[in-house]
């Protein structure tokens, strides 16, 4: 799973970047949002396989706070980017004739600019919560990574006002985007209804479809992790729906936005056939082909 999530983005990067048909807004911030993936699942899942191949199951407490700094890094810049994107779909069918005036270079980049300053206030607010509290010499974290409740929960203080915190800092930085996202597609389903051929309204709902997806995916695992450690603790539950969310959905998206996107499809292609020839190429050069 791991190796498909970072080859499927690597070549959604590589695909935009090689044809020039794709240098869009909607393209440069799928570009980063696969980026994002890879940073995403690179910063639990390696570490659990290598913990599970060497059964040396133990990091250092810097070791713990980079890795958490990391993971909330990529999840709240995933969820920023998500809402960027919605915006994004929302001024190419609301007020499509002024789409490339509105989205322009300097737009792009302020927004790309917002999502990772937002999304360092983010990491850094969970860092600071989780490095002033007092652990025991020796831990024993009931999960395959540092996540934030983990931690929290093994304290060595009463950590109501710890909790209080986080949840509230969480709901802020998720909340924004959320409301984001919630604002662009009422206002997009309100200008859809608006069209009165059947082939419009489709047309318009289709180029949203890839992006709802990956909403729904990446927001429905994500509130069934948080959500459901917040009814009832459950170790193994959670470590298992927290494999899901950090490497079923960066491994999901890139099919889902290239199985969707005939562009997208096209690009690839293009990009497998020139790595198919400078392959073969290359083996005839070398002498192997002749």
């Amino acid at each position: 799973m791991y190796l498909i999530s970072v080859m499927g983005n690597l070549l959604i990067i590589l695909a935009v970047s090689s044809d020039p048909h794709l240098h869009t807004p909607m393209y440069l911030f799928l570009s980063i949002l696969s980026a994002a993936d890879v940073g995403f699942i690179s910063t639990t899942i390696p570490r659990m396989i290598w913990d599970i191949q060497t059964q040396r199951r133990v990091i250092s407490y810097t070791g713990c706070l980079v890795q958490l700094s990391f993971f909330n890094y990529f999840g709240c810049l995933d969820s920023a980017l998500l809402a960027v994107m919605a915006y994004d779909r929302l001024v190419a069918i609301c007020d499509p004739l002024h789409y490339t005036v509105t989205m322009n270079p300097c737009l792009c980049s302020l927004l790309v600019f917002l999502s990772l300053f937002f999304s360092l206030l983010d990491s850094q607010a969970h860092f600071f919560m989780t490095a002033h509290l007092t652990f025991d010499t020796k831990v024993e974290i009931p999960h395959f990574f540092c996540d934030p409740p983990q931690l929290i929960r093994l304290a060595c203080e009463d950590v109501s006002t710890q909790m209080i915190s986080m949840y509230f800092t969480s709901a802020i930085f998720a909340g924004l985007p959320v409301s984001g996202i919630l604002y662009s597609y009422r206002k997009i389903i309100s200008s859809i209804l608006k069209v009165s051929s059947k082939e419009g309204k489709y047309k318009a709902f289709s180029t949203c479809g890839s992006h709802l997806s990956v909403v729904g995916l990446f927001y429905g695992i994500g509130l069934g992790v948080y959500l459901g450690s917040v009814v009832s603790h459950s170790p193994r539950r959670d470590a298992i729906l927290s494999v899901l969310y950090t490497a079923l959905v960066p491994m999901l998206n890139p099919f889902i936005y290239s199985l969707r996107n005939r562009d997208l499809k096209r690009a690839l292609k293009k990009l497998i056939n020139q790595t198919d020839t400078y392959l073969y190429l290359k083996r005839v050069w070398s002498g192997v082909g002749l």
